[in-house]
């Protein structure tokens, strides 16, 4: 069940920790931003709910923006998506993000070869200035498999409560399986770098990923009253891994897909 975590101790204990953490940012207005990609149905907009299951609606805001419109085709991309950042004091949750240019887009024919180029070359200078206006900004990359993949999809389709989930890009996430994968890697090799790496979360056990991701944001930052609540605010390696290159300097050259 999705709040099946609801009666577990430890949840609630790692949810004590986050409702500290957002009351810490909102006294020193802080400005944390957490991004969750990941595969189709690979459990990012469930583990959002559960990061933010008890926090102050007030201070907190889920982006899922819809296809750009007509007007907004004809932005700079990341204009959009700017606009949603948060402001002092607030946290966001990017339910999936900018990397839309990254893997779905071209993968399913949305942009072309040199908007995808452009983004790769862009997006690592966008984060690094980001990082420099003091944004705290976590990746989460959440990791299935084809069998735990085909299974998620299979039950939207099936389960009423579940069909809106259903779109025509989750239709063809196994079809295009390898090209994704592709693309994914591309993205790593490009994106992830010291001061803003992706953290691979392996969600097949949705209640894991979970915990881990919450823990790993936790772990990482500061607030008043951490770790009070008696929970370990070590994240499991074995769930989260994190891609960081050697060099810092990872904006040229692009190795992309095609």
């Amino acid at each position: 069940m999705f709040y099946s975590l609801e009666n577990d101790e430890e949840y609630l204990k790692l949810q004590t920790e986050f409702v500290r953490l957002q009351s810490s940012i909102k006294q020193q207005h802080k400005r944390l931003l957490i991004i969750f990609e990941g595969r189709d149905a690979a459990g990012k907009g469930s583990t959002i709910m559960r990061f933010v299951r008890f926090l102050n609606p007030r201070h907190y805001r889920i982006v899922a923006l819809p296809k750009p419109s007509e007007q907004e085709q004809g932005q700079w991309y990341f204009q959009r998506y700017i606009k949603e950042l948060p402001n002092p004091g607030n946290i966001a949750f990017f339910d999936r993000s900018w990397y839309n240019r990254a893997v779905v887009e071209p993968v399913m024919g949305f942009c072309s070869n040199r908007q995808y180029r452009t983004f790769l070359q862009q997006v690592v200078q966008l984060e690094r200035m980001l990082k420099e206006d003091k944004l705290h900004i976590f990746k989460f990359w959440f990791s299935i498999d084809e069998v735990e993949q085909a299974k998620r999809i299979d039950e939207r389709k099936t389960n009423p409560l579940k069909q809106w989930k259903l779109s025509t890009v989750d239709a063809l996430a196994q079809t295009k399986w390898d090209e994704y994968t592709k693309y994914k890697e591309a993205m790593f090799e490009n994106t992830s770098t010291k001061e803003n790496p992706w953290l691979v979360v392996e969600g097949n056990d949705r209640d894991k990923a979970c915990l881990e991701a919450m823990r790993y944001v936790l772990h990482n930052m500061k607030y008043e009253m951490k770790g009070e609540s008696g929970v370990s605010l070590d994240p499991d390696p074995k769930v989260i891994s994190i891609l960081a290159p050697e060099s810092a300097d990872k904006v040229s050259p692009v190795t992309a897909v095609g």
